[in-house]
């Protein structure tokens, strides 16, 4: 264990100038740094302007030597075009692609998925095209690792998903599977060994937007709308089976969460409890604490099947790293952050990659406060509640009215020293590019007073605007600095 006497804002200045400093723009194939510079890209980018061009301007423009290729996803998030209706950005194809299909973006083979009846997953968006092969040999060529991003969004019309789909609180089929179903989990299994086994990869990560019952039906997201309580997951005959091994009374756990329905839809009307809402949400949680542990299922399954996937590379090919992506709530529902045990994950992760917008975050952030407020905290105003969770969080922000239209601060600053156990990112780099237009309203350029100056809009080629801060991390004790 190293003992180091910083404090988070110091971290953050520090990894940032030598991030920024790694990210200057240069010309030509240059020599790739030493410190892992990628940004997240799908297969429509490579089609629509060309393998070379792109990783050209990758190169050239941004010092990139890590792709984060976007090879399984059914969600236009990481492998479509632009969101239809918001503005198009400056280069490549002016259009949309209102006909996303989305799936496995490269070549499926059928002896990894023996043991599932998810079997045809090949995207069809681009016909033959198989992503890994097109990109891996001309990667290599110029010393740019390929990581293969696969996502948790699946499509409904799929065969036989019924089968591998989650259950909501009255038994009907929701659009997400579950993780403890044995066909969901020996899909993913046998789609990680695929490409483990089939092309020479430089990792895998996996990232799932997901959350439990309990903070889903309190509304503890940016969602919009919020998670209908009545929707929540996950309670299928696998999470009940594996609930009665733990100890866990189904009939209770169902009978709280019919509760907290009643509750969050009471309140969402505007009918405040005698007591008030956050008083009256402790006085179910007190009488039936299997909410909270159906909570935890959730949260364990979610980590077994890490562990599953884990094993399951390592088993393959021990070298190739596995890691996670971890969504954007972490910033905002501090129960989300509890889950997010990195002590925990260490055990089956190779390295992890936090979602850390700021440009977004404020109008986030804002959204998580609507959701929040109408349920557990519908007592405090807005900004009552904002200040409370920056104090939560650990954070020091502007106010409710103004985070929507200027983000949150690059540093995402905390006034005081955090005493925890963090898995600090031995190696960090920003990229941007510039850009455009991105899909997120607040797009702001980077406070100069804590950065160099670097514009982030819409990324050229990653949907998404992803700060990839992240790899290969080690365990340290963050000890207030002097002064906090």
């Amino acid at each position: 264990m190293l003992n180091l006497d910083v404090n988070r804002r110091e971290f953050l200045k520090i990894t940032a100038g030598a991030g920024a400093a790694l990210a200057m723009p240069t010309t030509g194939h240059t020599a790739v740094p030493s410190k892992m510079i990628g940004i997240q890209v799908g297969a429509v980018s490579f089609v629509d302007e060309g393998t070379e061009k792109v990783l050209d301007v990758l190169q050239e423009r941004a010092c990139v030597n890590t792709l984060f290729l976007a090879v399984f996803s059914y969600g236009r998030g990481i492998a479509g075009r632009q969101i239809p209706g918001q503005p198009l950005p400056d280069h490549g194809k002016q259009e949309y692609d209102l006909n996303f299909h989305g799936g496995n973006f490269a070549t499926p083979h059928p002896q990894y998925y023996k043991n599932t009846v998810l079997k045809d997953t090949r995207a069809p968006d681009h016909g033959d095209l198989d992503i890994l092969a097109e990109v891996l040999p001309a990667a290599k060529k110029r010393g740019i690792k390929v990581i293969c991003w696969l996502e948790d969004v699946v499509r409904t019309d799929l065969p036989h998903i019924g089968k591998l789909q989650e259950r909501d609180l009255y038994g009907r089929n929701a659009e997400t599977l579950c993780v403890n179903n044995p066909d969901y989990r020996n899909f993913l299994t046998g789609l990680v060994e695929d490409y483990a086994r089939s092309y020479d990869i430089d990792g895998i990560m996996w990232g799932s937007e997901r959350q439990g019952a309990l903070s889903d039906s309190l509304g503890a997201t940016h969602d919009v709308p919020p998670v209908d309580p009545g929707n929540v997951t996950c309670f299928c005959g696998f999470c009940q089976g594996k609930a009665k091994e733990r100890g866990i009374n189904v009939e209770r756990a169902r009978q709280g969460f019919l509760e907290l329905e009643k509750f969050v839809r009471s309140a969402r009307s505007g009918k405040r409890p005698v007591d008030g809402y956050y008083v009256q949400f402790w006085r179910l949680l007190l009488r039936y604490p299997e909410l909270a542990a159906w909570e935890m299922l959730w949260t364990d399954s979610l980590r077994q099947t890490y562990a599953a996937i884990y094993e399951t590379v390592k088993t393959a090919r021990p070298a190739v790293p596995v890691g996670w992506h971890i969504w954007h709530n972490n910033s905002f529902n501090p129960i989300y952050r509890a889950e997010q045990d990195l002590h925990e994950l260490s055990n089956y992760s190779d390295f992890i990659k936090i979602v850390m917008y700021n440009n977004c975050g404020g109008e986030r952030m804002a959204l998580y406060a609507d959701n929040i407020g109408s349920s557990l905290y519908g007592d405090l105003s807005k900004q009552g509640l904002i200040d409370f969770n920056y104090a939560l969080m650990g954070f020091k922000e502007r106010s409710y009215d103004q985070i929507p239209h200027t983000g949150l601060s690059p540093s995402m600053r905390r006034p005081v020293g955090v005493k925890s156990i963090l898995f600090l990112l031995r190696e960090t780099s920003l990229f941007s590019l510039p850009s455009g237009h991105c899909r997120h309203a607040s797009i702001r350029t980077l406070e100069e007073r804590l950065f160099r100056s670097v514009h982030i809009g819409r990324s050229r080629y990653s949907r998404c605007c992803h700060l990839i801060i992240a790899l290969w991390f080690y365990s340290c004790r963050v000890e207030p600095g002097p002064g906090d």
